[in-house]
């Protein structure tokens, strides 16, 4: 079977650039037959990642409803962060909750900064 890489994908949004790296047809199929979200990343201005599987919720805070989950190290689509529950966990605290196209994940289990490398500009 022949590999053709893809060419690189620019997600834009608020005047943001962000490159996700080379993707081949094999891993963008295994992907979409894990049902691990490809879709969901290129859907949305910018992509986080979590260093930990993390809980999505329907609202910033641990009272909302559990909507689902990501796990580690798999990449989701995000469009803004906004201000919630103050979270600590792994030594790290803060309230900011990033929403991706499914729900909302603490910014705490995300990698990068405070506010899970999205601008501090894109609020909610």
């Amino acid at each position: 079977m022949t590999v053709r890489p893809l060419t690189r994908v620019a997600l834009v949004g608020a005047g943001a650039l962000a490159l996700l790296g080379p993707l081949t047809a094999t891993t963008a199929l295994a992907a979409s037959d894990a049902g691990r979200g490809g879709d969901r990343v290129l859907a949305a201005p910018y992509a986080v990642e979590p260093y930990e599987t993390v809980n999505v919720r329907s609202g910033p805070a641990r009272s909302y409803d559990k909507v689902g989950s990501v796990a580690a190290g798999q990449p989701r689509g995000a469009y803004c962060w906004t201000r919630g529950e103050t979270i600590s966990d792994n030594g790290y605290t803060n309230n900011v909750w990033v929403k991706l196209v499914e729900g909302y994940v603490s910014a705490v289990y995300l990698k990068g900064d405070a506010y899970g490398d999205l601008p501090a500009s894109a609020t909610c």
